[in-house]
């Protein structure tokens, strides 16, 4: 079972910019509770009660029992809107969860194995693809996070979905594919080695080739004139026609 938490509300007449603003100086965050069935529900929430929770970390992925002049209401926050400035919340949308109901949720991914891992144990490197993953899950059965095994991973090994072991009810939402959450890669100084040599080896193929056998031409040897024959070695230079 989910642990739930308690959260003391009070109902908020008005819709609007006004309405919140006043909530606001009093001390308040305004929300509002929707689904289920039911209308939209404005309430107001203690400011320091609201950030104790808020801030932990968890908030989108924990479920509260709001107590709203003692009529109480299962939900999940689904949206916190927070200030530019003071990153503290302005608002917070909460979703009803009767009884049986599900709920799709980014739930975060840890890892473990981590001193085992023979690709890490070579100096590879842990690369995260999704540090969090969209999951269908039970009201009643949502994970706090879900955990992959690293121990058995060597350099080019990849986690994918299929490799998590998911609690009762919890579905992935993307099911047309095995993705990849995470993967070993080497480390940069063995990605800069491989470059270097692949470049070298590319500059090797690309460079011309003497026969062999052959002799090059020598240094400052004039190249004869197209289509004129090379005279012989030896031969004497040709006269020039006597005038007569």
């Amino acid at each position: 079972m989910t642990a739930i938490q308690e959260l003391s509300a009070q109902a908020r007449s008005g819709t609007g910019k006004g309405p919140a603003y006043q909530a606001r100086k009093a001390g308040m965050i305004p929300a509002v509770i929707y689904g289920g069935g039911d209308a939209p529900e404005n309430i107001a929430l203690d400011r320091h009660q609201l950030e104790l929770v808020a801030l932990s970390g968890t908030f989108l992925t924990t479920l509260f029992m709001l107590d709203v002049a003692g009529r109480k209401t299962r939900v999940i926050p689904r949206d916190m809107q927070l200030d530019p400035v003071s990153d503290r919340p302005v608002h917070v949308d909460f979703m009803r969860l009767p009884e049986g109901a599900t709920v799709r949720l980014a739930i975060p991914v840890r890892f473990k194995g981590q001193e085992s891992s023979p690709g890490l144990k070579r100096g590879g490197v842990l690369n995260i693809v999704r540090h969090e993953v969209e999951l269908f899950c039970p009201a009643d059965k949502i994970p706090p996070y879900i955990e992959g095994d690293l121990s058995q991973l060597d350099i080019h090994d990849s986690l994918h979905i299929s490799n998590f072991a998911l609690p009762e009810g919890v579905k992935v939402a993307i099911r047309e594919r095995d993705f990849t959450v995470a993967s070993i890669v080497a480390p940069t100084s063995v990605i800069e080695e491989q470059r270097a040599a692949a470049a070298a080896a590319a500059a090797a193929a690309a460079a011309p080739v003497v026969e062999e056998g052959a002799a090059a031409p020598a240094a400052g040897a004039a190249a004869p004139a197209a289509g004129g024959a090379t005279p012989a070695a030896g031969a004497a230079p040709a006269k020039a026609p006597e005038k007569k």
